[in-house]
């Protein structure tokens, strides 16, 4: 077998199984990643791309089984996290208090391997330029900082004030792209003709919409156009 054969099927089976392995780990934002998860995408990843440009003597199926191994110790991982906090404290770390009571508390800073300029860049990334406003901030196992305002610069809502808000429901989104959204037009128990007709369009027209939003309650569609080129 050729070498560029070779590489055409050792890319898509590692294509192939690395996309089932992803799925069979779940969904999770890159920000969301705690170390040992990172730890074992990078490794997955890392056998997936070797598998994929070795044209040697190498066994396909030896990557295969390297990338199972990595796979099946995250899930082993995983599942004695939830078997108790101990557990998912060994693997996994713990939040790590870093401002208490609006003070800086240097033991748990060097226990979280940051320094004082680190905080405060994390601090400005979540809106605090000032980090004397800050009563709480917590360093996630994610590498993310989790901050409570001092009550003072907390923005009030619409409780604190004695607003009562209608309750939060989903947008009906009826074009998006310039395609039907039929599952919107089901729920607002409408048909094809009525949107033609309440948007000024036909079958030909209508891709010239970027995206149409109904408003139920004012009974109002509105339209955003393309922009032409």
């Amino acid at each position: 077998m050729s070498d560029w054969i070779k590489l055409l099927i050792f890319s898509s089976v590692s294509v192939i199984y690395l996309f089932f392995i992803s799925k069979l780990l779940g969904k999770k934002q890159i920000a969301q990643l705690e170390f040992i998860d990172y730890v074992m995408g990078i490794s997955i990843g890392s056998i997936a791309s070797n598998m994929a440009t070795d044209v040697g003597d190498t066994p396909f199926y030896y990557y295969l089984i390297g990338m199972t191994i990595f796979f099946l110790f995250d899930c082993l991982v995983s599942f004695l996290g939830r078997k108790g906090p101990a557990m998912k404290h060994f693997f996994k770390g713990q939040p790590i208090t870093i401002i208490y009571e609006g003070k800086l508390n240097y033991d748990n800073l060097k226990k979280s391997k940051l320094d004082v300029n680190d905080v405060i860049g994390m601090c400005r990334k979540a809106g605090y330029f000032d980090i004397t406003n800050v009563a709480y901030a917590v360093f996630e196992n994610s590498g993310e900082l989790s901050i409570m305002p001092k009550s003072f610069c907390k923005v009030p809502d619409a409780t604190d004030i004695g607003i009562v808000l209608k309750p939060a429901k989903l947008p009906i989104y009826l074009i998006v792209d310039g395609r039907i959204s039929y599952s919107s037009l089901n729920e607002i128990n409408k048909k094809t003709d009525w949107l033609y007709t309440r948007t000024s369009t036909d079958k030909k027209t209508i891709k010239n919409i970027l995206l149409a939003t109904y408003d139920d309650e004012k009974d109002i569609i509105d339209i955003q156009y393309k922009q032409k080129s």
